[in-house]
């Protein structure tokens, strides 16, 4: 089931300047939500910290409490060779099968390394790293 591959991430939009990153870290430490991986993107003076965490429903609420724009986007986690090659062997699954990846982020550990991505067609991106081989992982390793 391609159900239980589908991560929700949740994107946090925020001016960009000094202490703004330290008060969305206070406010899931407060909550006891753990982020297991996370990324920042800065444009026009804005920045989006994109973020996978467990329990992305209390992270929402407490956020927008506290005045964060916060939304979800689904992505997939795919484990990686973490060794020269094992990005381009992910790429090259997707791209095969003509799906495009609008943004990722990657993180690497003892168990190896971990795309986290966002695509246009997500449950077709599903399938072809299924279909080519490829392990994802299973959302309720986030929560």
């Amino acid at each position: 089931m391609e159900s239980e591959f589908i991560i929700r991430q949740i994107s946090i939009f925020s001016e960009n300047k000094p202490g703004r990153l330290a008060s969305v870290a206070k406010a899931l430490q407060e909550e006891g939500i753990n982020i297991f991986a996370f990324s920042i993107a800065e444009a026009n003076g804005f920045g989006v910290i994109r973020a996978i965490v467990n329990r992305a429903e209390d992270a929402h609420k407490k956020l927008t409490e506290l005045g964060f724009m916060v939304s979800f986007t689904d992505v997939i986690a795919v484990k990686m060779r973490d060794q020269p090659g094992g990005l381009y062997e992910t790429a090259v699954m997707l791209g095969d099968a003509g799906i495009n990846i609008t943004y990722s982020y990657a993180y690497s550990g003892r168990d190896g390394a971990v795309l986290i991505i966002r695509v246009d067609e997500v449950e077709d991106a599903i399938r072809a790293i299924k279909e080519h081989g490829g392990e994802l992982i299973s959302n309720n390793l986030f929560t």
